[in-house]
């Protein structure tokens, strides 16, 4: 049995329990929450008896490894504590605010023989698969288009005044870091750092991206990503080749995969699944390396340069569209 603790109390962490729930041998000892009442309320939710409000009782309360879905700009600090007290470690995307420090973590977790995992739905679907050889079957492919526009439901939380922490650039919120990552992710996953790029955003008043593009050149390929949280998105992510385009319905969830031929017709390779189950995918592939602690399996190291990769170019696109966290 491998005993996880948890912190944040958010709707990603209830999907992320409940997706660990269809996994066997893994358990929710403890729940984080600097609110002992909300900490209370969200283990009750999944029969958790344990609830605590500092990060030495949650590293103490017999945990083999911890689920970090806190801030963004709490994680490198939060992994760094874990992993050097002997915790396995999967945390929220973007796992960290640069790639200096996955890198570090990245490095650590190795030395410590221990887990160091970023939870991009899209690193442990099985659909990656379905993608990759829907790929061969598009002929050259000169451009791909992948957007995540989303309207945030705490934006009107902003335009009231308040200061949600995705739209504070103090808490390294923003389009490009909660959605825009995304987008980055599968498109280093297949063609790895592109050659170069140009970035644009645009900002609300406090200084946070509200929405943003990005172009990476591959030289052959260019690849064009949007990502906005003041919009929703009507549209699907595609990959167009000389022979068929691919369409992406939800490029963070990888679902909606359809195949479309230039000489007529249309293949559907992959519909809509529950998010939590979606989810499952990488509570299990945690499972898998803690219990096995291989660490030379190539589904692992591909997750680990992706991490480091998508850090890279989002880094990049920051400093070209001039986001600055405060």
């Amino acid at each position: 049995m491998i005993k996880y603790g948890l912190i944040g109390t958010g709707w990603i962490s209830q999907e992320f329990v409940k997706g660990a729930q269809e996994v066997e041998g893994l358990k929710l000892e403890c729940v984080y929450s600097r609110s002992l009442e909300k900490g209370r309320d969200f283990a009750r939710l999944f029969a958790c008896e344990n609830v605590v409000t500092s990060l030495d009782d949650l590293a103490n309360s017999g945990i083999d490894a911890v689920y970090i879905a806190s801030p963004n700009s709490l994680h490198y600090e939060q992994s760094l504590f874990f992993l050097e007290r002997g915790i396995h470690v999967l945390c929220e995307k973007p796992a960290t605010v640069n790639a200096a420090q996955i890198e570090h973590l990245q490095s650590l977790a190795k030395a410590r023989g221990l887990v160091y995992l970023e939870a991009f739905m899209f690193l442990y679907s099985p659909n990656r698969f379905i993608l990759a050889d829907a790929l061969k079957e598009l002929g050259k492919i000169r451009s791909g288009h992948f957007d995540f526009s989303q309207h945030s439901s705490r934006y009107q939380a902003y335009l009231k005044g308040e200061n949600p922490n995705i739209f504070n650039p103090q808490m390294a919120g923003g389009s490009l870091m909660d959605l825009g990552c995304y987008c980055i992710c599968p498109t280093v996953y297949f063609w790895g750092l592109p050659k170069s790029l140009k970035a644009s955003a645009v900002f609300l008043e406090n200084g946070c991206d509200s929405n943003g593009a990005a172009l990476l050149d591959y030289g052959d390929f260019l690849a064009s990503l949007s990502y906005s949280k003041t919009g929703q998105s009507r549209g699907v992510s595609q990959i167009i080749g000389d022979k068929a385009t691919l369409t992406i319905k939800s490029i963070s969830q990888l679902t909606g995969l359809e195949i479309h031929y230039q000489s007529g017709g249309t293949s559907c390779l992959a519909g809509s699944s529950p998010k939590h189950l979606i989810m499952a995918h990488e509570a299990r592939a945690f499972y898998d390396l803690i219990s096995s602690k291989n660490f030379d399996d190539e589904g692992y190291k591909k997750a680990q340069k992706t991490s480091l990769q998508t850090a890279r170019v989002s880094q990049a696109i920051r400093e070209d569209a001039g986001i600055r966290f405060i």
